[in-house]
């Protein structure tokens, strides 16, 4: 007597589909989460009026690359953590003299690359000396004897009667500064990471029915 066993459909065959339906499903899963979190930190940032160039630095990728997996995941950074990282968990800033923080003062103007200037910059470019004034309420101030220009910016004075000389504060000196919380990253990301098992279904009866 022989028996033969006769499978319609292939059952390996079906394995195999369904394998491969999964592995699409939480590819895109991954993609699709990636994706969302990326926006959503963007849209954080510049609602919080950090601008648009510190949310590009948002990026986002999947692994693996270039094939689907069952075991996808999606990797989302900045390439400015350090900032990032600061407005998200409102750090108090010291000093890493352990003295003063420089604040400059609108007559400082920016730096040469746009950003934030020190006194021993500013000293170079003025051409001026900046004196110490202690003050027991309040920040002490560093100041220069100058005028202020059409920008309102701290110049040196060309008059050689001291016509129009001033005193001007140039930047307050702080012991330390507590920078305000303005986002909450793990919020986004707590919602991105729950939207993956729903977006897992719907992908994979999609793939199947779609």
């Amino acid at each position: 007597m022989k028996l033969k066993l006769d499978i319609t459909p292939d059952l390996a065959a079906m394995m195999a589909a369904e394998i491969e339906a999964g592995e699409k499903a939480v590819s895109t899963a991954t993609r699709i989460a990636g994706r969302d979190l990326k926006t959503a930190w963007r849209a954080q940032i510049t609602g919080a009026g950090l601008g648009t160039r510190l949310a590009r630095t948002i990026r986002s990728t999947q692994y693996p690359k270039g094939k689907p997996s069952l075991n996808a995941a999606a990797f989302v950074w900045s390439n400015a953590p350090e900032i990032i990282n600061a407005h998200d968990t409102g750090p108090l800033i010291r000093s890493k003299a352990g003295f003063w923080l420089a604040i400059p003062t609108p007559a400082a103007g920016r730096g040469l690359r746009g950003g934030k200037i020190t006194p021993g910059e500013w000293e170079r470019r003025r051409g001026l000396r900046l004196r110490f004034v202690y003050r027991r309420a309040g920040p002490s101030l560093l100041v220069a004897e100058g005028r202020l220009n059409t920008k309102g910016r701290a110049v040196a004075s060309r008059s050689k009667t001291g016509r129009g000389l001033t005193t001007v504060p140039i930047f307050l000196l702080v012991p330390q500064v507590k920078l305000r919380k303005r986002l909450d990253l793990a919020r986004d990301a707590e919602r991105a990471h729950d939207s993956v098992p729903g977006l897992i279904v719907a992908n994979w009866v999609e793939g199947k029915f779609g």
